[in-house]
């Protein structure tokens, strides 16, 4: 029997030793700014271009890579299961065997929440049941009717199919990976050493430059998507409020002058958030959004529809874990009916682009994650962070949707709520159950808690992203580069919703997450070679943790 060897511990990045990017990988910061850089270039000066090809893109991988989004996001629910109940590995700590977490459980399911999905659920929770109880492949498929109670449910199944297990899944897998490896290991806390086991010391070169490239591009692509969204709710808001009627155009929706403003208020109020570090702004920032968020579900809880919003979450939960399995792996292919073209468009449409935009987002929320984790078991950081952001999905949606449908169903919104933009429904449905004096009270308060959100995830992916680009130095950066990125972020969003709206951004983003997703696959074979061969060592008497001091929060 052959000697079974320690693990790596030791994954040199070439960093510069001084000028502008010291302590930063040049050949993964210069290249990630020139390419993103010129993407913006291309998409301003040649619009018609840029759109016509990212969209031939965008077709392409819907129609050749929709089997593979869909199973390789199935193949992540089950790692996750898999290492929760798998005794080796569920008990092994992110860190040493003595350590203990560094943020309490209230800031850690903050933080995972508001940098994960919180400003997404302000549009989606009330929006996307009202898309599904229109349509959906029940509908699709003469199996219940459209805008009818038959078909209640199954627009939760599906919100819940989007928004639940899976999402959070491909978030714990990569977080998890690189805490692990970073934690355990006492690598270097970027992408590229989750995946060690395979490719071991060829991770210091090109390789390895290469996976934090990629993920660098991925995550700018995926929360760029995000503030999309955010910038059109924000602006929304400021006109409900009286403050942003300038802000939208003839047409109802965004002018240039009011994209320009809020990406300058929110971009701004970012960086400077970002520059005070993860201990200080983002967690305090992310302690009052959730303390606003819980005020505004308490108020849909209680003033909203109750019953109809609390059946939506227990029978909506029961359908979806029931259906899972089989929703997890069930791919539409368009075989020349009208009926499987509207199945294969309708999962286009929802289910891959979703799955895009989670694996865009992973690397940005796995790797905060992983660095606000140091200290929790396996199974505690499998379980908390897919399982429970996962059911405060499932509770926004059920109250934010339910109370919106039931509004409509019964007359009370009179089609208020379904000809509001995705982005104003929640400040619309508000202001019926309120009236216009109260109404405006809460439209404030939303906006504030929009704010935060928006703030929350774009501070924490300029973070993250000088994280990689240091190759996984945690430390304070150099404050040129947070600024840097907080304004290329800002100039994505500002320069792809003036040229083509939030579909170019979808559309580059789809595109940018495919690659990331090879990447992830790897992980997960990564890790379990990882954990398996960790208690061969253990057996042998070899070492597996080469512990490193917890430095203490910025």
């Amino acid at each position: 029997m052959s000697k079974i060897e320690p693990p790596l511990s030791d994954l040199p990045i070439k960093t510069a030793e001084g000028g502008f990017y010291h302590g930063f990988s040049k050949d993964v910061t210069i290249t990630s700014k020139l390419l993103v850089g010129l993407l913006i270039l291309w998409a301003v000066v040649f619009p018609e271009q840029a759109g016509g090809i990212l969209s031939g893109f965008n077709s392409f991988i819907l129609t050749n890579f929709a089997t593979w989004y869909v199973w390789v996001m199935a193949l992540f629910v089950i790692v996750c299961l898999v290492l929760a109940i798998w005794p080796a590995a569920g008990r092994l700590r992110l860190g040493h065997d003595n350590e203990r977490p560094e943020f309490s459980n209230f800031s850690w399911f903050s933080m995972m929440f508001g940098a994960g999905i919180g400003v997404g659920m302000l549009t989606w929770a009330v929006a996307e049941p009202l898309y599904h109880f229109k349509n959906n492949p029940e509908v699709i498929q003469g199996l219940a009717n459209g805008e009818n109670m038959d078909n209640f449910i199954n627009a939760y199944k599906y919100s819940y199919l989007h928004w639940g297990f899976s999402a959070w899944s491909s978030y714990a897998v990569t977080g998890l990976a690189l805490a692990f490896f970073a934690y355990r290991r006492g690598l270097p806390l970027t992408i590229r050493s989750s995946l060690t086991p395979l490719f071991g010391n060829a991770l210091s070169g090109w390789l390895g430059h290469i996976i934090d490239i990629v993920a660098v591009i991925a995550t700018i692509l995926g929360v760029a998507q995000t503030l999309g969204f955010g910038v059109e709710q924000f602006i929304a808001g400021m006109n409900q409020i009286g403050l942003g009627s300038w802000m939208l155009n003839g047409e109802g929706a965004p002018s240039t002058a009011g994209i320009v403003v809020a990406l300058v208020i929110i971009m701004g109020a970012s960086t400077m958030s970002a520059l005070s570090g993860v201990g200080k702004g983002i967690k305090w920032l992310s302690n009052i959004n959730m303390g606003l968020s819980i005020f505004l579900l308490a108020f849909l809880m209680i003033f909203g529809s109750t019953w109809f919003g609390t059946q939506a979450l227990f029978v909506g939960m029961w359908e979806y874990i029931i259906a899972l399995p089989g929703m997890l792996f069930t791919v539409y292919h368009d075989n020349g009916t009208e009926t499987s073209a509207a199945l294969a468009s309708w999962q286009g449409g929802w289910t891959v682009f979703y799955w895009a935009w989670w694996v865009a987002f992973a690397p940005f929320v796995g790797l905060f994650l992983a660095r606000i984790s140091r200290g929790r078991t396996i199974r505690e950081f499998v379980l908390g962070a897919m399982i429970v952001p996962s059911i405060m999905c499932f509770v926004w949606f059920s109250y934010g949707g339910g109370t919106a449908i039931d509004m409509e169903l019964s007359g009370v919104a009179e089609g208020a709520i379904y000809a509001s933009s995705d982005g104003g429904k929640i400040f619309t449905m508000t202001n019926i159950i309120l009236g216009d004096v109260l109404g405006w009270g809460m439209a404030v308060i939303i906006v504030i808690l929009l704010m935060t959100y928006l703030v929350t995830s774009a501070d924490s992916a300029v973070l993250i992203v000088n994280t990689i680009n240091a190759a996984g130095d945690e430390g304070p950066k150099a404050r040129p580069h947070i600024i840097f990125w907080g304004v290329i972020l800002a100039v994505i969003v500002g320069a792809l919703l003036i040229v083509g709206g939030l579909s170019a951004i979808q559309t580059a983003m789809v595109i940018g997450a495919l690659p990331f997703s090879v990447v992830m696959m790897l992980m997960c074979i990564a890790l379990f070679k990882a954990i398996y061969r960790d208690g061969l060592r253990a057996r042998a008497g070899v070492d597996t943790i080469t512990i490193l001091p917890q430095e203490p929060a910025e």
